[in-house]
């Protein structure tokens, strides 16, 4: 059977592309563990296109671009194939910060404040829509966010995420639904910088941690994606400060914490997201007593 990796910075994004094509790797070698044919979209096509004429003819189908593309190019995928990823609507709500924060919120999830020019402590501008850290900076003193970007109060405290598998939510729900809670993959530390003109820099990170609030963030990360209706693996980034657990973002898809993931995790993570797209996650996936350092462009090193 086939299995459409379509990845859209490795053709696309040339700043984004070493990202991009680490994560493409260790999926593709575990589809391909577990016996499935990986196909891919070809250079220099349309990628919208090619999910539209590739998918058809896979058995499953995984998407993976920029948050502010991902909704669209996940629907061209799950109209024609068994998307193993979030669904569109839940990738949608998950890109927008600002709405993603309200939901958040609303559940009892602490989430940084959006602030005004009149915040008197540190303030931070993003993206409403974005990827990552890209453009996410200290506001300068008097700076106003533009148009499509909000401000938020500045959470000084130390940075993981929260790599989990969620089971199946929509999409075949009468077949799949199980109600089954989703599989904790691993907590990952995250490096995290702000440069000399105050933007965030992404450095990578390490995984498995321990912190010891561990399973306040795990159980944090879970009722996270149960808000937004997220299934398949998601990223959930947090900032741990003063004892408190805050959601700054949520990534509906493979992350870089994969890449050091696989290294240390003795289930194939294709295997994985398979049996949780159908509704049947594992329990828990067993870690091999290895740690996995990994950079912001896919090198891994494990100890």
């Amino acid at each position: 059977m086939k299995v459409l990796i379509a990845e859209y910075t490795v053709f696309n994004d040339p700043a984004l592309a070493p990202e991009g094509r680490a994560m493409v790797d260790v999926l593709k070698k575990s589809f391909e563990a577990c016996g499935y044919e990986v196909v891919q979209p070809e250079a220099g096509a349309d990628f919208n296109d090619e999910i539209a004429r590739l998918a058809p003819d896979c058995a499953y189908s995984l998407i993976i671009s920029p948050d502010a593309m991902l909704a669209k190019f996940t629907h061209t995928a799950e109209l024609v194939s068994h998307n193993v990823g979030s669904d569109s609507t839940a990738v949608a709500v998950a890109a927008n910060k600002r709405l993603t924060s309200k939901l958040l919120a609303a559940r009892g999830i602490c989430v940084p404040r959006e602030v005004g020019c009149d915040f008197a402590g540190k303030r931070v501008i993003k993206p409403v829509k974005g990827e990552g850290s890209v453009n996410v900076r200290i506001a300068k003193e008097g700076e106003l966010p533009k148009d499509d970007e909000m401000m938020t109060e500045y959470i000084d405290g130390d940075h993981y995420s929260v790599s989990l598998v969620g089971s199946r939510v929509v999409g075949e729900a009468c077949g799949f639904y199980s109600g089954l809670p989703p599989v904790i993959l691993t907590v990952n530390r995250q490096y995290s910088t702000i440069d000399e003109n105050g933007f965030f820099r992404y450095g990578g990170g390490e995984t498995p941690v321990h912190p010891a609030l561990e399973k306040e963030m795990t159980d944090t990360a879970a009722k996270t994606i149960e808000a937004l209706g997220c299934q398949g693996y998601t990223g959930v980034d947090m900032v741990v400060s003063g004892g408190k657990i805050y959601v700054v973002d949520v990534n509906p898809r493979p992350t870089m914490s994969l890449t050091g993931i696989t290294e240390v995790i003795e289930e194939e993570i294709a295997d994985v997201l398979l049996k949780a797209t159908v509704g049947l996650p594992p329990e828990a996936v067993h870690y091999n007593g290895k740690t996995a350092v990994f950079d912001a462009e896919g090198r891994v090193t494990v100890r």
